[in-house]
């Protein structure tokens, strides 16, 4: 039997099936361990579920001589050194595919939200601006007919293709060989579904956003830190964009003074892409599976890939 740290609470039963086999310990918090408590709770486990608020680095590693396996409750694993697990050889387990079609909805309900200027228009009702039928109140992009570019063709960008086909909308899949720039100059829409690295942080700076159209929009619910808040921030203030929904954000959360929640025609949510009952539970089943192989010292059922 091994020792066990999972570093908040889960949705479902899969860490009570884990505690059949190992000692669990539960972070009992609300908030996240900080790092020198993390390092101390994992002093002498052999298993860590980690989310990705905690760093799982070499800082970390150190502190846990006897650790075998981290299963990552998340898609990605950009909170975990892999190269690091890699050479002292601690398996990285993480949750793909289980929170494609949730988050896919998320894409598309912000999408929905910022193409018809949703936020502002409720904003408005709430402050006594709704004084009778606009007829040029609160006009937005129609769905029909529109382009939208999906940057990262994976499970999720697929996905959420596949909703906005619904809509009628066009859809272009960008992938890593094809021309950015010219793609976000057709867009309508941009919708971000690449993972966070050293080679697309800050994918949407600057230049990539004079590229796009003033009147499109960008939604990102893949990583905060593909896009260059403060050129985000400087478009969407000096109208060369037409809005952005954000699902997450660098860092997460954004402090409540901040400029980018004050944005024209920008809604900020909480990082819920995969907030559904149905999701996070499989994504805690998952992990706890992958768990249980590496410390049986079988391969991962979702090992983290290096990319």
């Amino acid at each position: 039997m091994g020792r066990c740290f999972v570093s908040r609470q889960l949705p479902g039963d899969a860490v009570a099936r884990l505690s059949e086999h190992h000692e669990v310990e539960v972070w009992p918090g609300d908030l996240p361990p900080s790092p020198a408590e993390l390092a101390a709770a994992c002093a002498e486990v052999d298993g860590l579920i980690s989310l990705l608020t905690d760093r799982v680095d070499a800082t970390l590693f150190e502190s846990a001589a006897s650790l075998k396996v981290v299963s990552n409750y998340a898609v990605g694993s950009d909170n975990v050194d892999l190269a690091e697990a890699e050479r002292r050889g601690v398996a990285v387990g993480v949750t793909p595919d289980v929170l494609t079609m949730a988050t896919a909805d998320i894409a598309i309900g912000l999408l929905v939200s910022v193409a018809r200027r949703l936020p502002e228009a409720a904003s408005d009702v709430r402050a006594g601006r709704w004084r009778t039928w606009e007829p040029r109140g609160w006009l937005g992009l129609e769905l029909s007919g529109a382009t939208l570019a999906i940057v990262g063709a994976g499970r999720i960008g697929r996905a959420t293709a596949a909703r906005a086909e619904a809509f009628g909308m066009n859809v272009e899949l960008v992938g890593r060989g094809d021309d950015l720039h010219d793609a976000l100059s057709r867009a309508d829409v941009v919708s971000l579904h690449v993972p966070l690295s050293s080679e697309t942080r800050h994918l949407i700076d600057d230049a990539a956003l004079r590229a796009m159209k003033s009147s499109a929009l960008l939604i990102n619910t893949a990583r905060g830190g593909l896009v260059d808040q403060d050129a985000l921030l400087a478009a969407l203030r000096e109208g060369r964009l037409g809005g952005a929904g954000l699902d997450v954000t660098d860092p997460e959360p954004l402090p409540a003074d901040h400029p980018l929640l004050g944005a024209p025609n920008t809604i900020v949510l909480p990082h819920i892409g995969s907030a559904t009952h149905k999701a996070r539970e499989k994504m805690a089943e998952l992990t706890v599976d992958n768990l249980l192989a590496g410390l049986a010292g079988d391969p991962l059922p979702s090992p983290a890939r290096a990319r």
